[in-house]
């Protein structure tokens, strides 16, 4: 996660911890228990989505780099 971008990630699941805290409420309540449920599973989809999003994201970025490194070391260090 880079840090530009973690502005956005923080208000992601700041709203995400608000709808499970309502979720909660709901299923405690005994009342729309399938919604809360719902709910629940609907926000940890989400996270996983966007985490497994992140993950490979980064590991693309390893790749490309480790091949930038390798492509860079065929080039001579002194060029006359």
């Amino acid at each position: 996660m880079e840090i530009d971008n973690s502005r956005t990630w923080v208000i992601f699941y700041l709203i995400s911890f608000v709808v499970l805290l309502f979720a909660f409420f709901l299923t405690t309540q005994g009342l729309l228990l399938g919604i809360g449920l719902t709910l629940v599973i609907v926000v940890v989809g989400f996270n996983l989505f966007f985490i497994l999003g992140e993950i490979k994201k980064r590991e693309r970025k390893k790749l490309l780099m480790k091949k930038l490194l390798i492509s860079g070391d065929d080039e001579p260090e002194n060029p006359k």
